[in-house]
């Protein structure tokens, strides 16, 4: 089964998603600029929402690994633990990256003889890593087992100085479970301690559906315990903002998904909970982007989702091809009545099958032709999660 989920949200003054100069991140779509919302941006504004965390099922993208691993080793000696430490540091890393990795301890050394604050590359693996708490006991066990081998004593512990045969143990032990945003997103690396997870979600970058200018906020701070008479500010700033509504889409394949957590018996149970978790996340979550200077807090104008089980994934962003007008006062309404009549125009021409169609919009009579309406998200919600039991 294949479902689909479609948004509209209308922001206010807003930078949710920057770019390397701090302004709001765009692309052109039919010919003009549009504001952005990275597919990066979204998933994690709701893989780390207190909503998700419902579920019980998450993991840790992190370069932290080895301290993790560590706290599971607690018990061995402390010059054991520091070693271990190094081992799990150089997972996925190249043989280049483990050459800096060394020198970097050498100087640690020479800094903790001077007296010296040391280097924190014994802390971190080379790479951000998606991993689950299985994951972090599977390395644990890998390295309690070759200390174990170099008969639990620590010169010779210190004599390994490659993760590969921790590797090698965590590859060839049982499938290990993983979480259900791992099963959900993927996850990609170059070491084999990790099992690469092709992705059960797609996530559009989400755009505007309208042309955008940014626009620039110059502001001045008071300084408070200077005297009124005291000329000039206390600091002068500017910062780049627009005002966007996004249209939102992904897809989400429950075959893909359930396939992903074949060896994770515990997230598998949680899947008939995950779809209207989902939904509530994606409407009620929002980016965190500047979020303290713009408090851009919104829920959607319009939601759609549709249940397919022929898996023919379907992105109706061409609605918008041709951009609502940027000066509507009706702008909501009138990129929902454009989302409506795309989502008709192809099941005209292409008459893809949808077993299911839920549809809610706030502002806009408009719906289409086939479909079911809903006036509350949480009724919407509720017949989702049972069509998704069908």
């Amino acid at each position: 089964m294949l479902i689909e989920i479609h948004m509209l949200k209308n922001y206010p003054a807003t930078n949710l998603n920057r770019d390397d100069s701090g302004a709001p991140k765009t692309c052109y779509f039919g010919g003009v600029q549009r504001g952005r919302i990275s597919s990066q941006c979204q998933k994690r504004s709701w893989r780390t929402s207190p909503l998700f965390a419902m579920l019980e099922s998450q993991g840790w993208r992190s370069r932290a690994l080895p301290e993790l691993v560590a706290a599971e080793l607690a018990d061995l000696p402390e010059k054991a633990v520091i070693h271990a430490k190094k081992l799990i540091s150089t997972i996925g890393t190249s043989a280049k990256t483990q050459e800096k990795k060394a020198a970097k301890e050498e100087q640690d050394t020479a800094n903790n003889a001077a007296g010296k604050t040391p280097s924190v590359a014994a802390s971190t693996t080379g790479q951000l890593i998606f991993f689950s708490p299985a994951d972090v006991k599977a390395l644990a066990e890998a390295v309690r087992a070759i200390w174990q081998e170099n008969g639990e004593s620590v010169p010779a512990f210190e004599k390994v100085k490659k993760s590969d045969a921790i590797s090698s143990l965590v590859k060839n032990a049982a499938p290990r479970a993983i979480t259900l945003d791992i099963a959900l997103f993927g996850r990609m690396t170059t070491s084999q301690a990790f099992v690469d997870v092709e992705s059960a979600m797609q996530v559009a970058h989400a755009v505007s559906t309208h042309a955008v200018n940014l626009e620039s906020d110059y502001f001045t701070a008071v300084d408070d315990l200077l005297g009124a008479d005291s000329p000039g500010a206390g600091m002068i700033g500017d910062i780049d903002f627009d005002s966007c509504c996004y249209y939102q889409y992904a897809s989400l394949d429950m075959d893909k998904l359930r396939e992903n957590l074949k060896n994770s018996p515990e997230a598998q149970a949680r899947v008939g909970e995950l779809l209207p978790v989902l939904l509530q996340v994606m409407a009620e979550t929002n980016p965190s982007g500047k979020q303290n200077s713009f408090a851009g807090h919104v829920m959607p104008e319009a939601v759609m989702v549709e249940f397919k089980t022929e898996k023919i994934p379907l992105n109706y962003a061409n609605a918008f091809a041709e951009p609502v007008s940027r000066y509507s006062t009706h702008i909501a309404k009138d990129s929902t009545d454009k989302l409506a009549g795309e989502i008709d125009l192809m099941d005209d021409c292409y008459a893809l099958p949808v077993t299911h169609r839920a549809w809610m919009a706030l502002r806009s009579e408009s719906q289409p032709k086939h479909c079911e309406r809903f006036r509350q998200f949480r009724q919407l919600c509720e017949a989702c999660a049972q069509w998704a039991r069908e």
